[in-house]
């Protein structure tokens, strides 16, 4: 197979009956299979049906600026290589200025077909090792998600879903949960990822200030506008825009925000020119935006324009088991980023992180590991008590946690509940050790025997 699933790299051509030969004739040369556009009509669609990585154009022949060719090849999200052939009337110069927009080659049909065919051999190769790593480039967002627990394999196939999905995405979590690092997964995953995502924070920019921070802003167009400015969403064309705190943003704001979502193009401030827009849109929040949508601070059309796809980004209390992978990533990352050797975590240290209930969750983790191996000094092996956890809150988590339920203002049987729950850790310890007691003993830090002795008071109590 060759490049993008084809049998053979396609290459498109548009010009007169005057190269098609020659142009047959290099791209045969080159091992290349060709298409012809008979019209200009039918170029444009033919390049955004993502099938032919290279393009062959008669310059002359074109009834549309070479520029205006070139930025029509760029909304593709699969790179375009443009190659251009001039005849006697083009000068030097021309086949320069196309260079610089972004043309690959320009050079003279007239001189046959060696020339045509090195340069199709060249860019045959360049769109091949492209496509090598557009791969790589891909694969790597799961470098950018750390965890292997079920809430995270479930993270990681709503990815692969919808990384080269055009549909915006709503991303909801506790603060520290990592949603902008989902936001550049979904963005790496995808076709975008060839240009780099657009991040925003709605609550870090003045309220005055974000309009003109989204959509940008002509000279003049409100008091301080000295200069004309492209806004977040042009910044983010064929691109990815990721907008943060979604939840803060002004009521007059999201009612803007979502007509550029439905018509998909926008207006700059002061200025009545309409800018097309190709930009996928991925949203998060902390907040609970249906509350607010009840309160009357957010838009509920916005809302479910934003949340066509959810992503619910699961806190570190529901994904412990991801806890040593973690710490174990974060200690490599602070040891690189201090240029020191990496040192080691005992096992004991992860029992020990794991009771913790963790209210600034993934984040306070990394925040806390930091802490440790800056704290730890020359030594190379890091200890439970180099994560200071404030003890009574571990303390308190640890039990709070465990408890079933919360205790009814009717109160409830003390004996019968303790010996319920003593049950319940019991049948769970010997269903995990297959009924080896002697396991079951050593994770419950007990003695053999008194694990025995529990066990036989719970069948003579049954």
């Amino acid at each position: 197979m060759g490049l993008y699933g084809m049998k053979s790299t396609q290459v498109l051509f548009f010009g007169s009956d005057r190269y098609t030969e020659v142009v047959q004739q290099s791209a045969l040369n080159a091992d290349l299979v060709v298409e012809r556009a008979t019209s200009a009509e039918a170029l444009i669609p033919k390049i955004q049906s993502r099938a032919y990585p290279i393009v062959v154009a008669e310059h002359a022949a074109l009834d549309l600026p070479p520029c205006d060719l070139l930025e029509r090849t760029r909304t593709v999200p699969t790179p375009v290589t443009v190659i251009f052939l001039l005849d006697e009337a083009a000068s030097l110069a021309e086949a320069i200025r196309v260079i610089k927009l972004g043309a690959y080659h320009a050079l003279d049909a007239r001189n046959g077909t060696d020339e045509l065919t090195q340069c199709l051999e060249s860019a045959k190769e360049e769109v091949r090792c492209r496509s090598l790593v557009n791969c790589q480039d891909r694969e790597s967002w799961r470098n950018l998600s750390v965890g292997e627990s079920a809430p995270m394999q479930d993270l990681a196939r709503i990815i692969e879903l919808v990384a080269s999905r055009r549909c915006t995405v709503l991303i909801t979590g506790e603060t520290g949960t990592g949603k902008e690092m989902a936001a550049r997964s979904i963005h790496r995953a995808g076709d975008r990822s060839r240009f780099p995502m657009v991040a925003l924070n709605c609550s870090a920019i003045p309220e005055h200030l974000l309009e003109a921070e989204l959509f940008g802003h002509t000279r003049g167009a409100f008091t301080g506008a000295v200069n004309s400015r492209t806004g977040r969403f042009e910044e983010a064309n064929n691109s990815t825009l990721f907008l943060d705190e979604i939840g803060d943003m002004p009521l007059d704001l999201q009612s803007k925000l979502l007509r550029v979502l439905q018509e998909r193009e926008l207006q700059r401030l002061g200025s009545s020119e309409t800018v097309k827009l190709n930009v996928r849109v991925i949203a998060a929040s902390n907040l609970d935006l249906l509350e607010l949508v009840k309160q009357g601070k957010f838009r509920e059309d916005l809302y479910y324009r934003l949340n066509v796809v959810p992503i619910q980004m699961p806190p570190l209390r529901q994904r412990r088991s991801d806890i040593p992978l973690l710490t174990r990533h974060f200690v490599h990352k602070t040891c690189e980023l201090e240029g020191i050797p990496v040192k080691e975590v005992l096992n004991e240290t992860f029992e020990h992180l794991s009771w913790y209930s963790w209210p600034g969750n993934v984040r306070q983790l990394e925040n806390l590991v930091e802490k440790a191996v800056v704290m730890a000094g020359d030594r190379e092996v890091l200890y439970p008590s180099d994560f200071r956890l404030p003890a009574e809150v571990a303390h308190a988590s640890a039990i709070h946690s465990l408890l079933p339920f919360a205790v009814p203002d009717t109160g409830v049987n003390f004996a019968q509940l303790v010996t319920n729950f003593e049950r319940s850790i019991l049948d769970q310890v010997l269903q995990k050790t297959n009924g080896n007691k002697t396991l079951a003993a050593d994770l419950l830090r007990l003695k053999r025997t008194t694990l025995v002795s529990k066990l036989r008071v719970m069948e003579m109590s049954a």
